[in-house]
């Protein structure tokens, strides 16, 4: 019985361990707009493979990742991929550093710019990243402003914002064994 009871901690254990992808909302409560100071933003974060920014902004805005060259010099012929949604997840899949700006050049040259330095020293078990939004037939093509610092829940109901989360479930599901195993 014991030895049950000690495989099924150190399980739960390992999964608290590998579970710790961060999704970050790009500039906070504020999101990635012109008023955000997203050097700032970005100068006390340390970004992993596996973590996923998102990026939630009104129709005046969009996502551009750029070429290096480009982010520089806000040329807007440099764009690697465009995300025009209002809601974008990038999931951050490899070491090295990624260039975003807002896809309006004059944004851009008002600081509305970004550059993410991802480090690989964590295995590459990112969590799924939202769905893009798809603009509807006939809609106005407008897209909502969402600007809150809330958690991001994955399909499973837990919150990727913070790896500490991964020990909060790896000790309910304990409790619960430990409830179902000794019928309290």
């Amino acid at each position: 019985m014991a030895k049950l009871v000690l495989t099924c901690i150190l399980l739960a254990l390992s999964l608290a361990l590998t579970c710790n992808a961060t999704n970050y909302m790009v500039g906070d409560t504020a999101g990635w707009d012109l008023s955000t100071d997203l050097d700032s933003w970005v100068q006390d974060k340390k970004f992993k493979v596996g973590d996923v920014l998102s990026f939630q902004y009104s129709s005046y805005h969009s996502v551009d990742e750029m070429t290096k060259d480009g982010y520089e010099s806000c040329n807007m012929s440099k764009v690697l991929r465009a995300f025009p949604s209002g809601n974008t997840s990038v999931p951050l899949t490899s070491p090295g550093t990624r260039y975003f700006v807002c896809g309006n050049k004059l944004h851009c040259l008002g600081g509305m710019k970004m550059q993410v330095n991802v480090e690989g020293n964590q295995p590459a078990n990112s969590p799924v990243a939202a769905p893009q939004a798809q603009p509807q037939p006939g809609g106005t093509g407008t897209q909502p402003s969402f600007k809150n610092n809330n958690p991001t829940l994955n399909s499973a109901g837990f919150s990727l914002d913070g790896r500490r989360d991964s020990l909060g479930m790896a000790f309910t599901a304990l409790m619960a064994f430990w409830l179902w195993m000794f019928q309290i």
